[in-house]
Formats: C-alpha cells, structure tokens, sequence
C-alpha cells in the first residue's frame, strides 16, 4: 500500500476489504466494516507526531444494527464505535506499508459517552498513533476519539493493534 496517499474514499476502502494479491481479507467486509472513508491519513503529525487517521461513517436509518441491537430502541452498539478504531488502526500498519492480518491486542480506558440514534448523520473517527514498533511484528499504539454529529461518543486510550502472519485457520 502506497504511503504516499493521504485519504481513501468508499470505493477505494472496499477494494482493500480484499487483497488482491491472494484474497485475503485486509478489512472486514460490510457490514461489519464500521467506517465509510478516509479523509485524512497521514504517517507524521497529529496529537504525538507519529500519524494520525480521520475517518468517517455515514450513519443510516436502515442501519441493520438499529433493527437487531434492542427492540423498540435502536441505537448502535457502543463496541461497533470501538471495533472501527480497532479496523482503522490495523489499516494505519497497513497504509504505512506493513502486511499482515490485524488483531486487537489491547485497549486501555473505553468510555462511552453518547449514544448513536436513527437520526444522528455523522459519525467522526480520530486516531492518533503515539508508536509504531516494526519488530518482531508491526504493532501500533494509539489513542482516539469517536464523535457523533460534533458530539463526542467514545474516548479510546491504550490502543494496541498488530498484524500478524500465517494466522491460517481450517474453517470447520
């Protein structure tokens, strides 16, 4: 993945659900991938200097999420919120031109503060990357913010993703 570019848009996201080298996925595929694009990417600056992401989702009233979480309460899962920081960080290795399958490996304080609603529009990811150690295997540690329509929604700090290769498992 080139390191030069600086934003992804939807089109340009899906296509990285899969590597086309040899089908691997790289990303969750939707509906589990809980952000639309990337408006910003960049491998220095942000909060500590060493890179950040802003992302975004565009939240929809047909979300299935809505329809499946509490009846005659739709709200978004606070941990989807989580789970695309956890996406977006293992995709900050991946832009940064590691390989390998992501895996959450630690989040320090989660704190959710706002609820996603039918009726929000916007859902706005911030993750700033604190370090990237390369060896024995790429791992980044970050903290982010989640926002709602400017609203914020959750607080992340102790993030740490790695990639990891040969992870090959038989499917039963």
């Amino acid at each position: 993945m080139s390191t030069q570019k600086t934003s992804y848009d939807e089109r340009q996201v899906l296509e990285l659900c899969v590597n086309d080298r040899d089908k691997v996925r790289r990303l969750p595929a939707p509906p589990l991938l809980m952000f639309d694009r990337i408006p910003e990417i960049q491998l220095e600056g942000g909060q500590f200097g060493k890179g950040f992401i802003r992302a975004e989702k565009d939240v929809l009233f047909k979300e299935w999420f809505f329809f499946s979480h509490f009846e005659g309460d739709p709200v978004m899962p606070g941990v989807f919120q989580l789970d695309a920081i956890l996406q977006l960080s293992g995709f900050f290795l991946m832009h940064s031109g590691f390989d390998g399958r992501g895996r959450a490996l630690r989040t320090g304080k989660v704190v959710f503060r706002e609820q996603v609603r039918p009726h929000h529009k916007l859902i706005t990811y911030r993750i700033d990357f604190k370090k990237v150690a390369e060896k024995p295997t790429p791992i980044a540690f970050a903290e982010a913010v989640a926002e709602v329509d400017g609203i914020v929604s959750v607080e992340v700090s102790g993030i740490m993703v790695g990639l990891f290769s040969n992870l090959d498992y038989e499917y039963p």
